[in-house]
């Protein structure tokens, strides 16, 4: 395995979150999850890209269907506070190579709220709740600390989309398409990035102009916060910057 990504692997502190028995419905197929453990150094899970190029190429875009929180356009909850399961199925969609239907993604949808209702979980989840989620549909996750700008690039470079849940009205600052100045807790999918202009592409499954959206590398680096321990949305920049990838 390359160094540079081998010391990215280590470096973060992994949260692998195990849950009880799941109960998601065939629409997303579930393994029947057993409590996981943190997992040695030593012992770190494979990333999913098996090509590791560098440097670093100066700009690199994965392509991949764009998932809006609101489908339907519905905006009550839960959809107005779906933007977590929004960047979730976003990825799954990614890896499963699905192009899915409207229709289609009401019913995952529907199978994550299920699920998170029986956790006894509110609206708004955070990165950790987000990764029993992913477990359930047979992925490890790790959550990353203070990333930077490099390991992002580094993982986006082997085909890994991450996860970034995010102050929105930070990211208001360069996306006017938010409503109300941008919402306090946000979450967005990393897919590409260009040294040239300092950007990231992402997919920001808040507005219907989301797909391929722009970001400079400064203010969404900025913006990284998750939801806060005190659960006010208010506090949001009091949350850790972390970012979540999925690994196959």
């Amino acid at each position: 395995m390359n160094k540079l990504l081998l010391g990215l692997l280590i470096a973060p502190i992994l949260i692998l979150t195990g849950c009880t028995q799941s109960d998601l419905t065939s629409a997303l197929p579930l393994n029947t999850p057993t409590p996981l453990q943190p997992v040695p150094t030593h012992q770190l899970p494979a990333p999913t890209a098996t090509q590791t190029i560098y440097p670093l190429p100066t700009t690199h875009q994965i392509s991949t269907t764009f998932i809006p929180q609101a489908p339907q356009k519905n905006w009550d909850q839960p959809w107005q506070d779906a933007c977590e399961e929004a960047a979730l199925l976003t990825v799954h969609y990614y890896y499963q190579s699905q192009n899915p239907t409207i229709g289609q993604m009401v019913v995952d949808y529907q199978n994550i709220f299920d699920f998170e209702t029986r956790q006894g979980w509110g609206h708004d989840v955070n990165l950790n709740q987000l990764s029993a989620v992913a477990d359930s549909l047979g992925y490890q996750s790790l959550i990353i600390n203070n990333p930077s700008i490099e390991q992002i690039k580094t993982y986006v470079s082997q085909n890994i989309p991450v996860i970034v849940p995010a102050n929105g009205k930070t990211l208001y600052r360069e996306n006017k398409h938010f409503k109300s100045g941008g919402p306090w807790y946000h979450q967005i999918v990393i897919l590409g990035y260009d040294d040239t202009l300092k950007q990231f592409t992402v997919h920001d499954v808040g507005t219907q102009f989301g797909a391929y959206f722009k970001y400079s590398y400064a203010l969404l680096m900025d913006s990284i916060h998750n939801w806060p321990e005190s659960g006010k949305k208010e506090d949001i920049n009091l949350g850790e910057k972390s970012v979540m990838i999925l690994l196959k």
